[in-house]
């Protein structure tokens, strides 16, 4: 298990390292942020003054060393726009998107799972056949339109919850969250829906796909033979086998909901790190952006590595494999 966690640990470090090049050569290669800094009147002395302020007369490779050094201090540079670190304002933005992806994983699993055990239990049935109809509609409506149409609905017509905004913020155990007050439950419940969609879909097909396999499979017909309640081979037999496929892909998509969120942020004006995204692309402010992919680069990462280690936890032919490989 020791071997196994090291040469994971090795592998993430070699993929932030690359994604460390790719995305810092990638972003400081579009657009010039001098000009989006300076006034329309200043002369060319103080475009050259505003370069060497910025540190962008230094050659690429340098910057990058530069930025490297920086990085592993913590320091992944400062704003163009703002003069503060790039990363205590992705930082201050972080809980509201953290919160927004809970939620959404929540609802995804609350409402994925059952429905999908449900449309692989019963497949023929017309509930299992509306299930899955639904579940197709998930994967291609458009996230902006939806949301679009949620507000709509239930912030225009019928007036039930907020359209924009994160809502009163309550604490608990020191932890100041919209998730507890009556208020930011009902400004997250909407972007929380419209972000767990997708989710909600892919959990579906997920697990009717492995309760339909599980159930012909011999453990199951033996657990009938021996007389076992249709309840408990379900929760105990079925469901603990699915749940592996299921942890991992749930886990992985978690990072996406952190790292796709931005178009939801932007259409319900939820003050996250996508929407800081997008204002600071916007306005080229190139640390701020690099911070941004760096951190969803870092959590996409030590997510895959939490679900490497408990895949090989819940089975441990993936180690024995690993060893052999």
């Amino acid at each position: 298990m020791t071997v196994f966690v090291i040469r994971r640990m090795l592998q993430a470090l070699l993929v932030v390292f690359l994604m460390s090049v790719i995305v810092f050569f990638g972003v400081n290669i579009v657009g010039d942020p001098v000009y989006m800094l300076v006034s329309p009147d200043a002369d060319q002395a103080d475009i050259e003054a505003a370069i060497r302020r910025l540190g962008l007369d230094r050659p690429i490779l340098e910057q990058y060393w530069l930025f490297l050094k920086g990085a592993a201090q913590g320091d992944l540079g400062d704003s163009f726009i703002f003069g503060e670190p790039a990363l205590k304002l992705i930082l201050h933005h972080m809980p509201a998107t953290m919160e927004l992806a809970f939620s959404a994983l929540i609802l995804a699993i609350v409402i994925g799972i059952p429905l999908g055990l449900y449309a692989g239990l019963y497949p023929d049935s017309r509930i299992s056949k509306g299930i899955m109809a639904v579940s197709i509609f998930g994967f291609s409506l458009p996230t902006f339109w939806v949301g679009l149409m949620l507000i709509m609905l239930f912030a225009v017509e019928l007036r039930w919850v907020p359209a924009t905004g994160r809502g009163d913020l309550g604490s608990f155990l020191g932890i100041q969250s919209s998730l507890f007050t009556l208020d930011g439950l009902s400004h997250i419940f909407l972007p929380a829906l419209n972000l767990a969609l997708l989710k909600i879909s892919l959990a579906i097909r997920l697990t009717r796909a492995g309760v339909r396999e599980a159930m012909g499979q011999d453990y199951v017909k033996y657990a009938r033979a021996k007389g076992l309640a249709t309840r408990r081979i379900i929760l105990v037999h079925v469901m603990k086998n699915i749940m592996i496929p299921v942890v991992t892909v749930m886990g992985l998509e978690f990072g996406s909901l952190i790292g796709f969120s931005v178009v939801t942020e932007t259409i319900f004006a939820w003050p996250g790190m996508g929407k800081l995204l997008i204002d600071a692309i916007l306005q080229l402010d190139r640390p701020v952006v690099v911070a941004y992919l760096m951190i969803i680069v870092l959590f996409f990462v030590l997510i895959n590595l939490v679900v490497d280690i408990l895949y090989s936890i819940l089975d441990p032919r993936v180690r024995l494999q690993d060893q052999g490989a």
